[in-house]
């Protein structure tokens, strides 16, 4: 199993780092996918028989890194896609860029913010 980087974990849910290139989820490719590293980390850990609940709460694309959530219940799952649809779940992206942005870039940018 790939190293994990667990930042926080109770019995509700998990926070874990994601490094760019990784799928938040399955997909066609068959490569290896957050969803599957944090469920086979907890069985290993906690010695869990059987398959694993977690909820994915949210993605992020494969190219990026950053912190994800994932819910160890369905009530937390269910609490967690609550926030995120009514928007109190919120999330900040930070960009490391090389050069100058010309002039239209940073008005788009004022926009996005």
């Amino acid at each position: 199993m790939q190293n994990l980087k667990v930042i926080y974990e109770d019995n509700h849910i998990i926070v874990v780092e994601k490094t760019p290139n990784i799928p938040s989820q399955s997909d066609k490719t068959g490569d290896i996918d957050m969803l599957t590293l944090v469920k086979q980390y907890i069985k290993e850990k906690y010695n869990k028989p059987g398959n694993v609940y977690l909820g994915l709460v949210h993605r992020l694309d494969r190219p990026v890194g950053g912190i994800m959530i994932f819910a160890k219940t369905s009530k937390a799952a269910g609490r967690l896609s609550n926030q995120v649809r009514e928007k109190i779940f919120k999330k900040e992206y930070l960009a490391v860029v090389d050069g100058k942005l010309n002039q239209k870039k940073r008005k788009f940018r004022k926009l996005l913010i």
